[in-house]
């Protein structure tokens, strides 16, 4: 149905599985589907299961060799090549894993491709995001490399114009490499500074072989609603409104917030909803509405994830829910039922609505936040024809 959402999901996708004692739980995939159900958010999308990843898709991003080393680590975690980033600490192989991670960024890929022929306006895959795997490894917890693939599809089938907007707490740094080069596609990612987190690359200096086609935000550790929705629109507005990008595609790791344990931003949910909003709201105003959204990081698994991810979900529907909306208890029961927590009660951190100071009022030189924003329009907009 033309103009309805679409929600990738395969229940398959969540044996996307490390081990018991890796930060990345599936509980948080399953929990998602749960409350996305308990919202009856899925009645008024079309739910999807894509299939897996071909090899001829996987190989738009993917070096063959590398396909072939996660396939052998896949039959044989033991034999995992260390080489291709394979059997680490971060990426441990198991068994299956070629499978899986095929069908996550399987969905991803028939995401873009709904959203570009028009049979779905807005497209979500929480599952992906996968947004650290380079052409030839794994990395920081990412095997295939979802985003770029569903980006390098819509090239294929025609796109002329693709904006990437990432704001996981961690740099988008596969994404980039991929389209390093390429000046149909244009890459914004928002994250702590690489002086402080993983995967150390991210400076406002990276701005891409293509005259402005990389941008990238390096935010203090500490930043908190305010300043992290000061510096998105600051930054990503006036550039997708000069881009004019025919798809967004955008990723929404949840381990921005405060409580997230890998990382040093101090992001509420109520933030993150607001630049979902603003993100489902620019997709309209420069992209024809065509939007891909997907997951990504967040290891607060429980308390965060299902909820950030939810509102993610409601936004695409058209279905928005207010943060002081009570979750179901039914939720809550699957909740404990799975993982012995207490879940949370509101769809709120208590923080909406978040106010931000716009970036045409003014700046402070002396303000760590603003020197991020303003190290990153000095180093990209002159590139692009614009005013820092």
């Amino acid at each position: 149905m033309s103009g309805r959402a679409q929600l990738m999901w395969d229940q398959a996708v969540t044996g996307y599985d490390f081990g018991r004692d890796h930060p990345m739980d599936p509980v948080r995939l399953g929990l998602t589907r749960k409350l996305v159900e308990a919202f009856e958010l899925d009645r008024h999308m079309d739910v999807v299961a894509a299939q897996p990843a071909g090899e001829s898709t996987l190989r738009l991003v993917h070096r063959e060799d590398y396909i072939e080393a996660v396939k052998a680590a896949s039959a044989d975690p033991r034999s995992a090549d260390q080489a291709y980033g394979l059997g680490t600490l971060d990426d441990p192989a198991f068994a299956g894993m070629h499978d899986v991670s095929a069908l996550i960024a399987g969905q991803s890929v028939g995401a873009a491709e709904a959203v570009w022929r028009g049979s779905a306006l807005h497209a979500v895959n929480f599952a992906g995001g996968l947004h650290h795997a380079m052409p030839a490894a794994a990395s920081g917890f990412c095997v295939y490399n979802d985003a770029a693939l569903a980006i390098a599809r819509l090239l294929e089938l025609g796109a002329e114009r693709v904006a990437y907007v990432d704001v996981d707490v961690h740099h988008g740094d596969g994404v980039q490499a991929a389209f390093w080069e390429d000046p149909r596609v244009l890459t914004i990612s928002l994250h702590e500074h690489p002086a402080t987190l993983f995967p150390q690359t991210g400076w406002p200096q990276e701005t891409g072989a293509a005259e402005g086609s990389a941008v990238n935000v390096a935010l203090p550790a500490g930043t908190g609603d305010a300043g992290w929705l000061r510096a998105f629109h600051a930054v990503v507005p006036e550039l997708l409104a000069d881009f004019r990008p025919q798809v967004l595609v955008t990723q929404h790791g949840a381990d921005t917030h405060f409580e997230d344990p890998l990382a040093h931003l101090a992001v509420s949910l109520d933030a993150q909803r607001a630049v979902q909003v603003a993100c489902h709201d620019l997709a309209h105003e420069y992209a024809d509405g065509k939007w891909l959204a997907l997951g990504g990081g967040g290891y607060a698994v429980v308390e965060v994830v299902p909820r950030s991810w939810t509102h993610l979900v409601a936004i695409a529907a058209g279905r928005p829910i207010e943060p002081t909306t009570l979750i179901p208890e039914s939720w809550r029961q699957e909740v404990y039922a799975r993982t012995r927590q207490l879940g949370p009660a509101r769809m709120t951190d208590g923080r909406w609505p978040v106010a931000w100071a716009d970036w045409d009022a003014g700046y402070d030189p002396a303000d760590r936040l603003d020197q991020a924003v303003l190290a990153t329009r000095k180093a990209v907009f002159p590139l692009r024809g614009l005013l820092a």
